[in-house]
């Protein structure tokens, strides 16, 4: 447990509208969350910002159900890494305009 001096403050956006599941569409806490937080001690706050934090990710990924393909194609790629033994590839710069140096202070 962390040591807090201040209280937490409300995730309140002022945007005091709720969804089909009774969540704030502002902050995604409950009605109950909302009537109680000043009631609630700081433990239990962080832990209700840390659920507010999960359904706000839930509802976006449920909103853009191609993010979650994505993420769920990522894994079964495989990158080839290069061997340690290889040569290491040589950059080169092609405009040397493309450089500048001027903020760097010696």
């Amino acid at each position: 447990m962390q040591l807090e001096f201040f209280d937490i403050p409300s995730p309140c956006v002022e945007v005091c509208q709720s969804n089909e599941k009774g969540y704030c569409l502002g902050c995604m806490r409950t009605r109950e969350e909302r009537k109680e937080w000043v009631h609630l001690d700081n433990d239990t706050k962080q832990k209700v910002i840390k659920r507010c934090i999960q359904r706000k990710k839930r509802q976006k990924n449920k909103e853009n159900p191609k993010a979650i393909e994505v993420a769920k194609t990522l894994p079964e790629q495989q990158v080839e890494q290069p061997s340690l033994l290889d040569e290491p590839k040589k950059i080169t710069l092609s405009d040397d305009k493309a450089l500048d140096f001027g903020d760097f202070e010696l």
